[in-house]
């Protein structure tokens, strides 16, 4: 059985047994470096929710907070939400605030498969705290602020979530592999009939080794 999707005008058609993975999770926990490392090991196409705003508005994620303030941005969140849920066979890293919106969550959990990349403060300090395109660390104190947000937001990603990642590791094999084997326990449709050689094997292997979460 196929479904058709309409996306960036096109029209597409998808095998229905492909259950889509959306990446939540916390800023700095790795949802956009974990979600194409992921994508690319089980062929499915990867895409990044703030990207896709910033790629839509055509600016980036703090100039439209300065022009729309937060409550714009998630509006236009919550609408990119709903269409990219609706597309099978991808993952899908959200931003750290998409769990906040009641619409958001009903989407993400209805329509696959939840993963919360979970990482510690001091890490995720660590990878964000100087970062100028995180408009919500803007302030004096980014610890505090972090705190405050994983206080308010962590029950809310454990209430959408199927499954929970820690990425404190910062070898991205050892993350990726942890999902693999949690999908492979689980029976998630994944497509994985893809052609690859031992010789690529090998190096997509070896490149993942290599990866951290910086």
């Amino acid at each position: 059985m196929y479904i058709v999707v309409m996306y960036h005008g096109a029209v597409h058609a998808y095998a229905f047994t492909m259950t889509s993975i959306f990446l939540v999770g916390p800023m700095g926990s790795g949802k956009s470096t974990v979600g194409r490392a992921l994508a690319r090991k089980i062929g499915y196409r990867f895409i990044d929710s703030d990207r896709e705003i910033e790629a839509r508005c055509g600016v980036d994620i703090p100039t439209i907070f300065d022009y729309e303030g937060e409550a714009g941005f998630r509006d236009r969140e919550a609408r990119i939400i709903e269409e990219l849920t609706a597309v099978p066979g991808i993952v899908l890293a959200t931003g750290g605030g998409a769990v906040l919106r009641e619409e958001n969550r009903r989407h993400l959990m209805a329509r696959g498969y939840v993963i919360l990349l979970q990482v510690d403060i001091k890490e995720q300090l660590r990878r964000v705290a100087f970062d100028a395109s995180r408009p919500l660390l803007q302030t004096g104190d980014p610890e505090a602020r972090l705190r405050a947000l994983m206080q308010e937001r962590e029950p809310v990603y454990k209430s959408v979530a199927d499954v929970t990642i820690s990425t404190d590791s910062r070898r991205m094999y050892h993350v990726i592999a942890r999902i693999l084997r949690h999908l492979k326990k689980h029976d998630i449709c994944l497509d994985t009939d893809i052609p690859e050689t031992q010789a690529s094997a090998a190096e997509s292997v070896d490149a993942l080794k290599q990866r951290t979460l910086d």
